[in-house]
């Protein structure tokens, strides 16, 4: 007979032994590790550990969902005040989410600002479907995209990064994707250092918002986590000159996640040179690929094919200016002159006609085969009401009446403004102001454009307006989403 002590020795033992075969195990999947640290301004890598080992991203895939929705955006394929409509598949998408209902159709601009900033997977699906038709045809376009960026060691197969056979990728390729975002689509970049959004339907609160509370300078990108991906965050932050990128896969958990970044993001700053030269990445080829339609030919000999026939109509979007003739001795009687430098654009914009009538071609004038492209009239921008008596400039040879608007008068409490963004370059700050003055010129007709140099970027700024109108402005175009700040005398 066994001594009882002994009996209770060997149970312990079993017990033991069965707990191990349980844990190991465990152990065995945790999710592995890759680390990948660049200098953002010239893409230079200055720290990587297992960044080539292809991982599960988790919701970093979201990265590449919103970098084609703004890409679609900004080519006219869609627009935020498009009307997405939520399909069974996008709204049994498996948390996080924002709760969407098959049949509910919601903006673009809110299922955009929830999959960047809750990291929702219902709208990341509603997202790829209305872009592509289907999420199949959407992970495609992904897969092309990626291509085109270098991204060489990911494939996508879905747009909202659940773990599924064969969609993985790299710290590499996701940190390469995130340097991508920041500086391909500036303008959207704010959303994903958004401690909260409207999403419409709710409010919703960032993934990460810790760490940008606790960093300085963090300004985004996106967190991502799956059983089979770990803790998994693409993070940026900007001091000074400079700007980091750091990317971790296989976190344990959010806080050590946090730390290891915020880890990284020292040794980047620590690293990086204080003056580096900008070097923006190249755009990758715009390629949105097609739904899956079938177009009408007009030609009997094509080949039939089965299901729905669905007759497309597009319109040209950019028509190129045809070359001159050859031998043409003098050029066209009228003449649009292109130019690469917006500010003379922007110059010529203000030039404007007494008679705003545009000349038929008989009765355009002749330009003298010396005539600069400064002289060149358009004939589509009004006069701003608040300008003062215009200077008359006559030209006798072709008897033109010309207005050439030299100043905008801040006159009579007019010495309020507001400020569109802060950007990069002066000639984005410049485009921005443009194109915020050809989508507000009820407001902001007569105001004066100027872009100001700060330390940290230019700054795009309309001056000369009242108070009531510059706070007009600002409600007209914040509720386009635009951001705008009011600028006081």
């Amino acid at each position: 007979m066994q001594n009882p002590s002994t009996a209770a020795r060997l149970g312990l033992t079993l017990v033991a032994s069965v707990w191990m075969l349980v844990i190991a195990p465990m152990a065995a999947v945790a999710a592995p590790y890759a680390a990948m640290v660049i200098d953002a301004r010239t893409g230079k890598v200055l720290h990587s550990r297992n960044a080539d080992t292809r991982l599960h991203p988790a919701s970093l895939t979201k990265m590449m969902t919103l970098y084609i929705a703004f890409q679609a955006i900004e080519n006219g394929e869609i627009s935020l005040d498009t009307l997405l409509k939520v399909s069974k598949k996008a709204a049994s998408e498996q948390p996080s989410k924002l709760g969407l209902v098959a049949g509910q159709r919601i903006k673009l601009r809110y299922c955009i600002r929830a999959a960047a900033v809750k990291s929702a997977n219902d709208c990341a699906t509603a997202i790829g479907e209305a872009i592509s038709g289907s999420e199949a045809a959407f992970a495609r376009r992904m897969n092309n995209t990626a291509k085109s960026l270098g991204m060489t060691r990911t494939t996508f197969k879905n747009a909202h990064g659940l773990t599924e056979s064969g969609h993985l990728s790299t710290a590499n390729d996701m940190t390469l994707l995130g340097r991508h975002v920041i500086y391909d689509y500036p303008q959207y970049y704010n959303l994903f250092s958004r401690r909260s959004a409207d999403a419409g339907v709710a409010k919703v609160y960032h993934t990460n918002r810790r760490m940008l509370a606790s960093y300085k300078g963090a300004d985004g990108i996106k967190t991502g986590y799956t059983r089979a991906a770990g803790f998994n965050l693409v993070a940026s932050a900007e001091r000074g000159n400079e700007r980091i990128i750091a990317t971790v896969f296989g976190g344990r958990s959010t806080a050590s996640r946090n730390a290891k970044v915020a880890e990284l993001l020292d040794l980047g700053f620590k690293r990086a040179p204080s003056r580096a030269r900008l070097r923006k990445p190249s755009l990758p080829a715009y390629n949105p690929g097609a739904k899956s339609v079938v177009v009408a030919s007009n030609n009997s000999a094509a080949p039939t094919a089965k299901g729905k026939t669905i007759r497309l109509v597009t319109a040209v979007r950019k028509s190129l200016r045809p070359k001159q003739r050859p031998g043409a001795a003098q050029p066209d009687p009228v003449i649009l002159a292109m130019k690469d430098d917006i500010t003379e654009a922007l110059a010529e914009a203000q030039a404007t006609p007494v008679e705003t009538t545009e000349l038929a071609p008989a009765e355009a004038p002749a330009v003298k085969p010396h005539a600069r492209p400064e002289s060149v009239v358009l004939a589509s921008v009004q006069t701003p009401a608040a300008a003062p008596k215009p200077q008359v400039v006559q030209d006798q040879t072709q008897k033109i009446v010309r207005e050439v608007v030299t100043r905008v008068s801040t006159s009579g409490g007019k010495h309020w403004g507001i400020n569109v963004g802060r950007y990069t370059t002066k000639y984005k700050a410049e485009r921005a102001l443009l194109k915020t003055a050809l989508n507000e010129m009820e407001t902001l007709d007569g105001s004066l454009r100027k872009v100001v140099k700060r330390p940290r970027g230019f700054e795009a700024n309309f001056n000369g307006l009242s108070r009531e109108r510059a706070e007009l402005a600002c409600r007209r175009l914040q509720a386009r989403n635009v951001t705008c700040i009011l600028i006081g005398p």
